[in-house]
C-alpha cells in the first residue's frame, strides 16, 4: 500500500494543522504502514502511557479484524480512538480507512466532533436510513475525476444529514495529494466553522 500515515507528515495535513492550533494524531490500518517491530526505547520525556502502549507504533503487526473491503466492528477503533484519548475530535478517513470509520460512525457518533470521509471505501454496505440517523457535522471530500469511488462514495454519503461536499476540481482519487493547498483551505474552513 502505498498510503499511510507518513503520507499526512510528507503533505504537511499534520503541521498545517498544528499551525492552526489543531490536535492532529495520524495513526495506520492494521496490517498496512511502518512495520516491524521495533527495539524498545528508554522513556523520553513527556511520554505517556498510551504513547509507549503495546501495538500502538507498530501497525504492520497488527492483525485487521475484517478482509480488506468489509466493515470492521465500530469497537475496534472505538479501542483505537480510548488507547489514544482522543476524546471528542474530528475523524477523516480516506479510501480504505472508511471499512473502519463507517462503522464507528453509525456505532459510536457521540465521540465525533466531525467527520471527514474522503472518497472511503464501504459506504454501499450501510443503508439511507443508517446515515440519516447521524447528526455529526460531516464533510465529504472526494476528487472530480475520481469517477468511480469519488462518485459512488458521495451518492451513499449525501444522505448524511449535516453534510457538505468539497469537490477538489482536477483531482482523482487522492484527491488530497492532487491538490494540497485546496485540500488544506477547505479542510481548515470546515473546522473553523465547527467552533
Amino acid at each position: 500500500i502505498r498510503f499511510s500515515s507518513d503520507t499526512w507528515l510528507q503533505l504537511q495535513t499534520l503541521a498545517t494543522l498544528a499551525r492552526a492550533g489543531y490536535r492532529a494524531v495520524a495513526i495506520d490500518l492494521p496490517g498496512k504502514g511502518r512495520g516491524g517491530a521495533r527495539r524498545p526505547r528508554p522513556p523520553a520525556r513527556g511520554d505517556t502511557p498510551v504513547s509507549r502502549a503495546p501495538g500502538l507504533g507498530r501497525s504492520k503487526d497488527a492483525v485487521a479484524p475484517a478482509p480488506v473491503g468489509q466493515p470492521a466492528p465500530g469497537a475496534f477503533l472505538k479501542a483505537v480512538w480510548e488507547a489514544l484519548g482522543l476524546g471528542t475530535a474530528v475523524l477523516v478517513s480516506p479510501s480504505l480507512s472508511g471499512m473502519y470509520s463507517l462503522p464507528f460512525l453509525l456505532e459510536h457518533s457521540a465521540l465525533l466532533k466531525a467527520y471527514v470521509p474522503v472518497a472511503p471505501i464501504c459506504t454501499e454496505k450501510f443503508l439511507p436510513e443508517q446515515y440519516a440517523q447521524i447528526k455529526t457535522p460531516t464533510l465529504i471530500v472526494y476528487g472530480e475525476q475520481d469517477a468511480e469511488l469519488g462518485q459512488a462514495s458521495l451518492g451513499n454519503l449525501r444522505h448524511l444529514p449535516a453534510h457538505r461536499v468539497l469537490a477538489l476540481q482536477g483531482a482523482g482519487h487522492a484527491c488530497y495529494l492532487d491538490k494540497p493547498d485546496e485540500w488544506h483551505r477547505g479542510l481548515l474552513a470546515f473546522l473553523q466553522q465547527l467552533e
